[in-house]
C-alpha cells in the first residue's frame, strides 16, 4: 500500500514538472507574440478602416429641410456606399445655439474623427479656431473659406443658381411683385439676392422686388408673419434663401391656399429640391427650388478625404457646369415647357460665359444699369 502511494506521488510530481516546463515556454511564446500583435493592432489602426467622418450643423438642426439637411445626406451616402452605419464611421453634433459650434467640434475631435466638417458660413470662426489647434484632424468648411492647411473651403455659386430662379419666378408672376426672403443680412446670402434680382430684371426690368431679412436662419414663425405681409401686398412668387426660417414661408403659402384655392401663390425653395414642403392636397405651391447640391459637395471632399487627397488649403468651388447648382423641375405642372424653355437659355448664357451673373449688391447695381 505504502510503496503504491509512493508511485501515485512520483507521478503526480513528474506530471506537475512537465506542466511547470510546458507554461514556461507558452509564456515566453505569448511575450514574443505579443509585440507583433501591437504591432498589428497600431498597423489596423491607421487604415482606411478606421476612416471617420463627422458634421457640425448650424442652428437650423440636421433635419431643417434645406442645407444641414442636404449635408447629413451627403455624409448618409458617402457611409452607405463604405459599409459604415451612425455612429459607426460617421455621426453629426447638433447646435441649439452659436455658442455650441467650438463645443461640438472639440467634442468631435476627442471622439478622434478624421474629417469634420462645419456646415455653414457661421461656423468658420470655430472652424479656423479649433484647426488651429488640432493641426493633425481634418476640418471642412461649407459656405466659407477659413485658414489653415488642415481645412478644405467648400464654396458654391449660388449667385448662378438664384439667377435661374429670378428667371422663373418672373415668368410666373402673375402681379409683376416678388418677394425675396433672406435668413442672416450677409455676403453669403447677398449673392442669393443679388443674382435673384439680376435674373428677375433681365426677363422683366419692370418687375418689383421686395426684399426682407428674417435675421436668422432658424426662426420659421418670423418666416411665415414677413411671407403673410409680402403676400398682402400682392406678391405672389417669394424664393427663400434662410433655411429652417423658409418653413414659415411654405407654412404661409399653404394656409393661404386651403383659404382661397383659387389665390396664386408660390415658394421657390432652396439648398435642396423643397416640392415636398410645398405639397398642399392635389395641389402644390412650390415653383421651383435652387438646388445647391450641398450633399454631392460633402460626399466628394469625404471621398477625396478617405482616399488620402484630402483638399486641405484649398477652396473648392461647385457651380452650374459642375451639375452642383440646379433648378427643379418638380412641379410639372407650374414649371411648364415656356419657363424651363427660358431657364435653359440663361443657363446657357452663363455657362458659356456670355452672361456675368452679379454676386454681391454693388455689382447688381452695375448689372441692372447695363440692361
Amino acid at each position: 500500500m505504502f510503496k503504491s502511494r509512493l508511485l501515485l506521488v512520483f507521478v503526480l510530481v513528474l506530471t506537475l514538472g512537465v506542466f511547470l516546463a510546458a507554461c514556461g515556454s507558452s509564456d515566453g511564446e505569448e511575450d514574443t507574440s505579443g509585440d507583433s500583435g501591437g504591432n498589428e493592432e497600431t498597423s489596423e489602426d491607421s487604415g482606411d478602416g478606421d476612416f471617420s467622418v463627422a458634421m457640425v450643423t448650424d442652428v437650423g438642426g440636421v433635419d431643417d429641410k434645406s442645407f444641414n439637411q442636404s449635408a447629413w445626406e451627403g455624409l448618409q451616402a458617402f457611409g452607405e456606399e463604405n459599409g459604415m452605419s451612425k455612429g459607426e464611421g460617421f455621426d453629426y453634433a447638433q447646435s441649439e445655439s452659436d455658442a455650441d459650434y467650438t463645443t461640438n467640434l472639440n467634442r468631435l475631435v476627442r471622439q478622434d474623427y478624421n474629417l469634420i466638417f462645419g456646415i455653414g458660413f457661421l461656423l468658420e470662426p470655430a472652424i479656423t479656431e479649433v484647426a488651429g489647434q488640432y493641426p493633425d484632424t481634418n476640418f471642412a468648411i461649407v459656405d466659407s473659406v477659413a485658414e489653415g492647411d488642415n481645412v478644405a473651403s467648400i464654396t458654391f455659386k449660388e449667385h448662378q443658381g438664384s439667377f435661374l430662379a429670378g428667371v422663373a419666378a418672373a415668368k410666373k408672376t402673375n402681379t409683376n411683385k416678388i418677394g425675396f426672403l433672406g435668413g442672416v443680412d450677409s455676403d453669403l446670402i447677398n449673392k442669393f439676392e443679388a443674382g435673384f434680382i439680376a435674373g428677375v430684371k433681365s426677363v422683366n426690368a419692370d418687375i418689383d422686388v421686395t426684399v426682407e431679412y428674417a435675421e436668422s436662419f432658424a426662426a420659421a414663425d418670423k418666416g411665415k408673419l414677413i411671407a403673410a405681409d409680402m403676400y398682402s401686398q400682392d406678391i405672389d412668387v417669394i424664393y427663400h434663401a434662410s433655411g429652417a426660417t423658409g418653413n414659415g414661408v411654405f407654412a404661409e403659402a399653404k394656409d393661404i391656399k386651403n383659404s382661397n384655392p383659387d389665390q396664386d401663390v408660390w415658394v421657390i425653395g432652396v439648398d435642396r429640391d423643397q416640392h415636398e414642403e410645398g405639397q398642399i392636397g392635389d395641389t402644390n405651391v412650390t415653383l421651383t427650388s435652387m438646388v445647391k447640391r450641398v450633399d454631392i459637395a460633402v460626399q466628394d471632399v469625404t471621398q477625396q478625404a478617405k482616399d488620402g487627397e484630402f483638399p486641405g488649403g484649398e477652396v473648392v468651388e461647385y457651380g452650374l457646369g459642375d451639375d452642383a447648382i440646379s433648378i427643379a423641375r418638380t412641379n410639372e405642372e407650374a414649371m411648364t415647357e415656356e419657363i424651363v424653355s427660358s431657364v435653359e437659355e440663361w443657363k446657357e448664357k452663363i455657362i458659356n460665359g456670355d452672361v456675368e451673373v452679379p454676386s454681391t449688391r454693388e455689382d447688381l447695381e452695375t448689372y441692372l444699369g447695363s440692361l
